[in-house]
């Protein structure tokens, strides 16, 4: 983490929040976040969180208290709710937080999935007691955006109760060095240290949910989190690792020559690189 960082606040938290304020109505417009399995009462995780959420709870998500951390405008905070779970949602954007608010009233879940806005670092100010939650859920595009992983891992650790689980999944921080398609063969090249420890400032105004949109509010800053500084932090924080696994598909097309594989996840086209993603489960010592 750069020593300089005001986790409260600053330019890189002012930047990202205005871009995914803007992101919103983007996302809702494409293909790529389609709420209709919401409204027919499923869910529209991704095969891996789907799988890893099975296997925790083999037996649904019934009388389940979840918080999920950077939720976006919740969709599968909604999902976890269709499966039976209470759900607290907590993302930085209003316009995120007032569509998730709107949804899960659509839905009739709003009695068991609300939403907080707030950034992460402020999630003790805003959130019930210590160890109100069976599971802390966060995947996809997450922890990249917080410049202190630590934190992150403590704030995780303070919320589980005894026995409590982390479900994390993510892009692998050794896919993230790479970048476009300047590789040989059309592959990605090489692009950013895999220990950097400052922010990357990114001018960028494409969307991964519909490559024709045009962000206004480019401007973005994101941190390379490797996964000895990720496993330290949440060992540091009081939890075990119980699971840890890679994986060579990701739920959106990380690099141009990915190639879709169905159930919207992307993977290499022929040749297995290197992993896209990776999933850990951790917990707090139990009773």
């Amino acid at each position: 983490m750069t020593e300089s960082v005001d986790l409260r606040g600053g330019d890189w938290l002012d930047d990202n929040r205005r871009n995914w304020d803007e992101r919103v109505p983007v996302h809702l417009a494409s293909d790529f976040y389609d709420q209709e399995p919401l409204r027919r009462g499923e869910g529209v995780l991704d095969p891996i969180a789907r799988a890893g959420i099975e296997r925790l709870y083999p037996d649904g998500l019934d009388g389940v208290r979840v918080l999920h951390l950077q939720c976006h405008f919740g969709s599968d905070t909604l999902s976890l709710a269709n499966r039976g779970a209470s759900v607290i949602g907590l993302d930085f954007s209003r316009p995120a937080v007032e569509e998730a608010r709107r949804m899960a009233a659509e839905l009739g879940v709003a009695d068991r999935a609300g939403f907080v806005e707030a950034n992460v670092y402020d999630a003790r100010h805003v959130l019930p007691e210590p160890g109100s939650f069976d599971l802390v859920f966060t995947t996809w595009g997450t922890i990249g955006w917080l410049p202190d992983v630590a934190e992150w891992a403590r704030i995780v650790a303070w919320y589980l109760k005894p026995g409590g689980r982390l479900y994390f999944a993510d892009g692998h921080p050794a896919a993230f060095v790479f970048d476009g398609d300047g590789g040989p063969g059309g592959l990605p090249g090489f692009a950013f240290p895999y220990a950097e420890p400052d922010a990357i400032e990114f001018d960028d105004p494409s969307d991964y949910a519909d490559r024709d949109a045009r962000i206004e509010h480019a401007t973005t800053w994101e941190w390379m989190h490797p996964l000895d500084e990720v496993m330290g932090a949440l060992r540091d924080a009081g939890l075990s690792i119980d699971a840890f696994t890679e994986h060579y598909q990701v739920p959106w097309q990380i690099f141009p020559v990915t190639v879709p594989v169905g159930q919207g996840m992307f993977s290499w086209p022929v040749e297995r690189w290197l992993p896209l993603s990776y999933e850990l489960v951790a917990s707090t010592p139990g009773v």
